[in-house]
């Protein structure tokens, strides 16, 4: 369909401002002369993947790279290990987010960066560091899940029109979710947590990695199926991130919104020495 197929170039292009490619075959693996593009599934479609060389990996030294190809969502410092949802404030809440683990409490303090898939995004996953996979587990969650006072019981008579959209973080604590473990080269960075984190009817988080694995920067480590997500990045406390401006400006008022996502293996964040925990 020409119309779906100039909303998905239209979002693919929107993450690398100025360096546009016009067709939907030299975005991504297919083949044009098939009637289905070579997709054998819906969900085949779904999972797609970009053409070699689309979305290179920036190897500069000392950054984060993007996981996810992603609209940034929310920033957020002095994460605490257990917190309390209060109407629309919507807290990360560590041992929730990583269903207990042991680890969890070595991140009490530390940092949460958020950003969103929609159903038009790229879904699959890479690491954004080089390191050692510690761990990597899914979480049974919920269906459909909204924010009570983010839905028709909003107090500002705004409710979300998306239902999930404006409950990503509460999700990031009851949605199906996969959780994966990466003790990075980077000391500045040590160890860190990825979730990829399911919304609305999606809770297909598959895990591509194995605990002891060794990944690159720019490496798949999952994917999600079947529809639009959302994703965080778990600091421990004393990491130093220096994001990029553009998630600066995004998450510094809860009330903008991404106009475009940012391309993932891109860099999100300068990694600064860290600072005493």
């Amino acid at each position: 369909n020409p119309a779906v197929q100039w909303e998905l170039i239209a979002v693919a292009n929107g993450a690398v401002q100025g360096q546009p490619r016009p067709s939907f075959d030299l975005i991504f693996q297919c083949d044009p002369y098939d009637p289905t593009y070579g997709y054998q599934s819906w969900d085949e479609f779904f999972i797609r993947e970009f053409v070699p060389g689309v979305r290179p990996v920036d190897t500069s030294p000392g950054i984060l790279v993007n996981a996810c190809e992603s609209a940034p969502l929310d920033v957020a410092t002095n994460v605490q290990y257990q917190d309390t949802f209060w109407l629309k404030d919507q807290p990360y809440s560590l041992k929730d987010m990583m269903n207990g683990h042991q680890l969890a409490e070595t991140f009490v303090g530390g940092t949460v960066y958020q950003a969103f898939l929609s159903a038009l995004s790229f879904h699959r996953w890479n690491s954004p560091v080089d390191g050692r996979i510690v761990d990597a587990f899914n979480v049974d969650g919920t269906y459909y899940l909204e924010n009570f006072y983010t839905g028709f019981n909003d107090p500002d008579g705004t409710p979300d029109p998306a239902a999930p959209d404006e409950s990503q973080r509460m999700l990031s604590a009851v949605a199906a979710r996969a959780v994966i473990f990466i003790e990075a080269e980077n000391p500045n960075i040590g160890l860190m947590c990825f979730i990829g984190i399911g919304m609305a009817e999606v809770s297909s988080c598959e895990i591509t990695v194995d605990v002891g694995q060794h990944v690159s920067r720019g490496e798949q480590i999952g994917t999600f199926h079947f529809g639009g997500s959302t994703h965080c990045l778990v600091f421990q406390p004393g990491v130093n991130l220096d994001f990029i401006q553009y998630i600066k400006d995004i998450t510094a008022d809860p009330d903008t919104h991404a106009d475009y996502n940012v391309a993932i293996n891109s860099k999100i964040a300068d990694v600064l020495p860290r600072s005493a925990a």
